[in-house]
């Protein structure tokens, strides 16, 4: 760890408020196809647990539906520290490991998926209209659990990824390109999350 790095971290310590319990990031494939970028992927797991994080949860947008089941292949194969779930566009199975990696399923997709199931329990007589509420939207979701902090890489631009979840997140955006993150990268986004007062909307 570099002079920096162990100056933010000493930072980090110091701050009374809590570091997020968890973290999302976005990247695209494009992200995916720079030398070393699954390395940085694994290197992010690490920081992510090594400060205070309980789950991790990483989309990747993906523009060519053809590159699904090789970007699929290669994440399974990524060396992770706690259990990890990958999830394609098509999947309804929740994923509940502390890592999270989702391929392609934009929330708009996520969302209409759950409308469809309530849709589905109503019609059968196991859920009245005037019971659909948040929580059975959310018991229907892919991605259960609303990251506390959302890192978005290379662009300040909002993506299709968990639109219901992160309503409440805090939105941290880097023009650093994934290719580059570090772990500085990575503690720079913490402190500022750190130094938030969050509202959840109120």
């Amino acid at each position: 760890m570099g002079l920096y790095d162990r100056y933010l971290a000493a930072r980090l310590r110091r701050h009374d408020a809590d570091s997020p319990g968890h973290v999302a990031v976005v990247i695209t494939e494009r992200d995916l196809l720079e030398q070393g970028a699954y390395r940085t992927l694994e290197d992010f797991f690490e920081w992510a647990f090594e400060y205070a994080a309980e789950r991790v949860t990483v989309y990747v947008s993906v523009l060519d539906p053809g590159a699904v089941p090789t970007l699929e292949r290669e994440l399974e194969r990524v060396s992770a520290p706690r259990d990890l779930a990958v999830r394609g566009p098509e999947d309804t199975q929740r994923a509940d490991a502390p890592i999270q990696l989702s391929i392609g399923l934009g929330g708009k997709h996520e969302f209409a998926g759950a409308v469809r199931k309530i849709a589905g329990d109503v019609e059968s007589g196991d859920l009245s209209p005037d019971e659909v509420g948040e929580s059975e939207v959310e018991e229907h979701l892919v991605f259960p659990e609303n990251p506390d902090l959302v890192i978005k890489t290379g662009a300040e631009r909002l993506s299709d990824f968990m639109i219901w979840q992160s309503v409440y997140s805090e939105l941290y955006f880097t023009d650093v390109n994934w290719r580059d993150f570090r772990k500085r990268d990575y503690l720079r986004a913490l402190l500022d999350y750190k130094n938030r007062q969050r509202r959840f909307g109120r």
